[in-house]
């Protein structure tokens, strides 16, 4: 029976993989293929069997990661002692998570164990030397952007562009009046509940980024609500993972006392429907703003982390910009309000530019709508086929 050992760090993560096992179960000499490792909800759906739990790995930023690094490594030691012995299988896949995964790359592909790694680390936009470490570490990287895999082969690593998952996943053409039907019968509204404007709101998916961001966004939905009184208003936030739900809770009760009227509805994940529904968007940095683009939401970016993370991140990039829709058209397309920029003042009046210019709105849309036809492929697949053909070739050996 084919062993794959596949380890994604983050509900980003789970998102890209799940398509891969799903076409992988397809492929006939797969058939009953035995898949092991770290993977979320939708992975396991796809038939993983998760040994040690996700959340562990969530975390973002240096001084974060130094917070769970006593676990994150005793993880690491127990996932390469478990696949260098009794579960040993015929090809690793680590996804994303590359400060994790490369590690255990290198130490399986010295063992003999082939590595494929799904979602380049963004050394176009940071620390481009991990290229280094990657040659040594990555027998074929799986590129998510079709710049990337040029890169790689520059570099003398073998390098597949497989197409974003979510290129496939969402339509061309959003159904936004569709979209708040179905939202208004799920949180049992008025049927006119959605009529007016609808801000969607995401905050992030990791914990520190609730404690970081989150605040300040519900600021912006108390400042919105009073910039725009007399129209009717309506914020969705999206809630990733049950374990964020408690503080975003909080955040929501404490904002209600100071404005009781005013209309915010968390909503048990159900992302998609939410950006679908959305006139405009305010989202923390990260895959979500990829949603937003694919789903042609005008947005504004955001984001806080500590003060040294954000020196040591700042020291190390070259890129002028953070958000994925703005470094895959290579301009600003998107404003981008980071750590002391991110205010509630400044994040409303970005979100108002958009809703004061239509015009601006239909131009954005052209752009993401040709950003589309350039990440869709049918990537499940194309992943699927790389873990076969490598499965294959192993046991050749």
């Amino acid at each position: 029976m084919p062993k794959l050992a596949c380890v994604a760090g983050e509900p980003s993560g789970d998102l890209l993989a799940a398509p891969a096992l799903s076409a992988l179960n397809q492929i006939p000499d797969m058939s009953g293929i035995e898949i092991y490792g770290i993977g979320g909800p939708r992975m396991q759906a796809e038939g993983l069997r998760s040994d040690w739990p996700m959340e562990t790995l969530s975390v973002r930023g240096y001084v974060e990661a130094i917070k769970q690094l006593p676990a994150i490594l005793k993880l690491r030691r127990e996932l390469i002692a478990s696949l260098l012995g009794e579960n040993r299988p015929d090809v690793y896949l680590g996804v994303d998570a590359p400060d994790f995964n490369l590690g255990v790359e290198l130490v399986l592909r010295k063992a003999g164990i082939p590595t494929l790694h799904l979602v380049s680390p963004s050394i176009w936009a940071w620390r481009a030397g991990r290229i280094h470490k990657i040659k040594q570490a990555v027998e074929r990287m799986l590129c998510i952007f079709p710049f990337e895999a040029e890169i790689y082969e520059r570099a003398g690593v073998t390098a597949t562009y497989v197409g974003h998952p979510l290129a496939s996943d969402i339509p061309p053409e959003p159904n936004t009046s569709s979209a708040r039907v179905k939202l208004t019968q799920l949180l049992n509204l008025p049927n006119d509940a959605l009529e007016g404007l609808v801000i969607a709101v995401l905050p992030g998916s990791r914990g520190s980024e609730i404690e970081h961001i989150a605040p300040v966004f519900f600021e912006t939905m108390q400042m919105l609500t009073h910039r725009l009184k007399g129209q009717k208003l309506s914020f969705l936030i999206p809630v990733a993972t049950p374990r964020l739900l408690a503080p975003l809770e909080q955040l929501l009760l404490k904002t209600k006392q100071h404005n009781p009227d005013i209309e915010m509805h968390l909503i048990d994940g159900m992302a998609d429907e939410v950006l679908e529904a959305a006139d405009v968007v305010l989202i923390a940095s990260g895959t979500a703003t990829l949603q937003a683009a694919l789903w042609k939401k005008p947005m504004v970016i955001s984001y806080k982390v500590p003060w040294l993370t954000a020196q040591i991140m700042k020291r190390q990039g070259y890129l002028p910009y953070v958000g994925l829709p703005n470094i895959l058209c290579g301009e600003f397309v998107v404003p981008e309000l980071l750590q002391d920029d991110a205010t509630p003042d400044k994040l409303a009046d970005a979100l108002l530019d958009w809703l004061n210019h239509p015009a601006k709105v239909s131009e954005l849309k052209i752009r993401f709508a040709q950003m589309h036809e350039t990440l869709r492929r049918p990537t499940g697949l194309l992943v699927a086929q790389a873990v076969a053909q490598t499965i294959t070739a192993s046991r050749q050996k």
